[in-house]
């Protein structure tokens, strides 16, 4: 049954402002049938309009749950922060009469998001079945939705194929391997920054870098598990996030001083992390960094000397980058330097260096933060919060002005934090603006034409900051997941859940799986699957024990005698 959505969409040109980098998206696989990973960046558009840029679109979030988009581009994401409540019932209903979670990244459109976080708030039944997050997030809430007696019999991931993959893997490793797991497509929905790590460019860099040293490969969570097991099999590796990868390096550095760490597979927040560790040791004045400070900001076992040491020890993969995070470029940097420099900026490891360093440098007075997806949302909530909460100020109007140096699909969490904090506090003063830094002309219309004369998608253009493969600060193989493809799959786990089965629904069903590369395979006579997880093991370790596991050390000491 097709969700009530697939009529609203004609009606609504804004609609498509969010739709196009998908439609885009398909119809260049339909005629090409190449990997879309390797094509991004050489398919932006070339149509002639000006690539200034000038003013950024927003959205103010304020008391009262009001909502004003500034901007075409803010408008397309504003359209859907109220959800079609045909919409909610639809999925909660579905969701329910199927019996399944749903977990979906930060990433996904706003629409989708709205919609999720309606049906959350819909039922009791579902207050722990729908779960937004980060990449690994993502797996623990699958693995809570499937514990106890009445536990989801199957589990929605929207998100790129690695995420899906990874939340099978961690179902399985957890007990729960019985339980499928489903896509919202049977297209491959790609990653640029994850195909940058399966060419055999990366597997020639690791084994180039790792010689004559005590070699660590810190990979980053959002790869394949085969280019984790490749890895592993080549080199001591370890998994990180983007909350978590400056504390592995300080901790394996501690533990094993004259390691060599090999980053990879994106190229930004490797140097952003080595730029990171030089600002730290060149801040001067109130922002210097001395050796008691290190100790109590930054990790206990270190100082300057070893900062030092761990800086020129970090070895970069030069050669991946998420085409999202790629697309903040020159005239984008300038704006922000130029008319926001009242704002708090916020910026993903990801995103590249010059965009990394102003919010880099405005974090060490509190006036910004580079992290994770997690890192920002939490950064924008307490500056509110704080804000909100300030006896001195409780009477005076109040905008705090942030700029999203992200993905956009990020502001669906964020206006939903927001509006609770000032719900919660009673505060009508404070209002919180989250500026996308793209440009505002950057969406077209449905009269406008490309350089060869033929009318275009409606939708966002090509230009300093955006492209038709990717949107403005939009990821395109994010957009592959959409509500109507979601409401299928319900529709299909139901009809095969009933007393007469549905065998043509678990063969389609089938063609939604997690990729599974891997199964029956051995690298090194160690099961493949196994040698994937073993990263992602050590990463869950650390994370609980705030060491690096025993054996991890082990094997990096014992890597250089090789």
């Amino acid at each position: 049954m097709l969700s009530s959505t697939r009529n609203l969409a004609s009606q609504s040109l804004r609609r498509f402002a969010l739709e196009a980098p998908r439609r885009l998206n398909n119809l260049h696989r339909l005629t090409t049938g190449k990997a879309m990973g390797e094509r991004m960046l050489l398919s932006t558009a070339t149509t002639n309009y000006d690539q200034s840029v000038d003013s950024f679109p927003s959205i103010v979030i304020g008391p009262n749950r009001s909502i004003t988009p500034q901007g075409l581009f803010a408008e397309a994401q504003a359209e859907y922060l109220d959800p079609d409540q045909e919409a909610v019932k639809t999925l909660s209903d579905g969701l329910i009469n199927a019996n399944m979670g749903v977990v979906a990244h930060y990433y996904m459109d706003v629409e989708l998001q709205g919609v999720l976080q309606a049906v959350k708030k819909s039922s009791g039944k579902l207050s722990n079945r729908v779960g937004i997050a980060d990449s690994l997030k993502m797996g623990d809430l699958a693995v809570a939705m499937c514990k106890g007696e009445n536990g989801a019999k199957a589990i929605a991931c929207l998100g790129v194929d690695f995420m899906s993959e990874s939340v099978a893997t961690i179902l399985a490793k957890n007990g729960f391997g019985h339980i499928p797991v489903y896509r919202a497509t049977p297209d491959a929905i790609g990653c640029s920054l994850a195909e940058s790590a399966e060419r055999d460019s990366y597997r020639a860099w690791l084994e180039s870098s790792k010689k004559d040293a005590s070699a660590l490969h810190v990979v980053y969570i959002n790869t394949s598990l085969e280019t984790k097991a490749v890895s592993a099999s080549a080199v001591p590796t370890i998994t990180c996030t983007s909350s978590n990868v400056l504390q592995t390096m300080l901790q394996a550095s501690a533990q094993v001083p004259d390691i060599k760490i090999l980053y990879g597979p994106d190229t930004y927040m490797g140097q952003n992390l080595v730029t990171l560790f030089n600002t730290i040791l060149n801040a001067e004045g109130a922002a210097a960094w001395d050796d008691e400070r290190i100790a109590r900001d930054l990790h206990p076992q270190h100082n300057r000397e070893t900062i030092q040491k761990l800086s020129d020890c970090i070895d970069v993969y030069p050669s991946g980058n998420c085409v999202v995070h790629h697309m903040f470029g020159g005239e984008v940097v300038n704006t922000v330097k130029r008319d926001y420099d009242d704002a708090f900026v916020t910026a993903h490891l990801e995103v590249p260096g010059e965009m990394f360093e102003i919010a880099m440098e405005k974090s060490l007075d509190g006036r910004g933060v580079v992290g994770s997806t997690s890192d920002i949302l939490n950064f924008i909530s307490k500056k509110v919060e704080e804000a909100a909460e300030d006896p001195s100020r409780k009477d005076t109007q109040q905008r705090l002005k942030f700029v999203l140096g992200t993905e956009a699909g990020m502001v669906t969490s964020i206006v939903k934090s927001v509006q609770d904090i000032l719900d919660s506090t009673g505060n009508s003063h404070v209002e919180a603006e989250i500026v996308f830094p793209v440009a505002a002309d950057a969406v077209m219309g449905v009269d406008e034409k490309d350089s060869m004369g033929m009318s275009l998608v409606p939708g966002v253009a090509g230009g300093e900051g955006c492209s038709t493969a990717g949107g403005c600060a939009t990821c395109p193989f994010m957009k592959m997941n959409d509500l109507d493809n979601l409401q299928d799959v319900i529709d299909m786990v139901a009809r095969t859940q009933g007393a007469s089965g549905s065998s043509k629904d678990e063969l389609i069903l089938k063609s939604h799986l997690p990729p599974d590369r891997l199964r029956g395979r051995q690298i090194g006579n160690v099961d493949a699957i196994d040698l994937g997880s073993e990263p992602i093991l050590y990463m869950r370790d650390f994370m609980e024990n705030k060491a690096i596991p025993d054996e991890l050390v082990t094997k990096i000491c014992q890597s250089n005698k090789k």
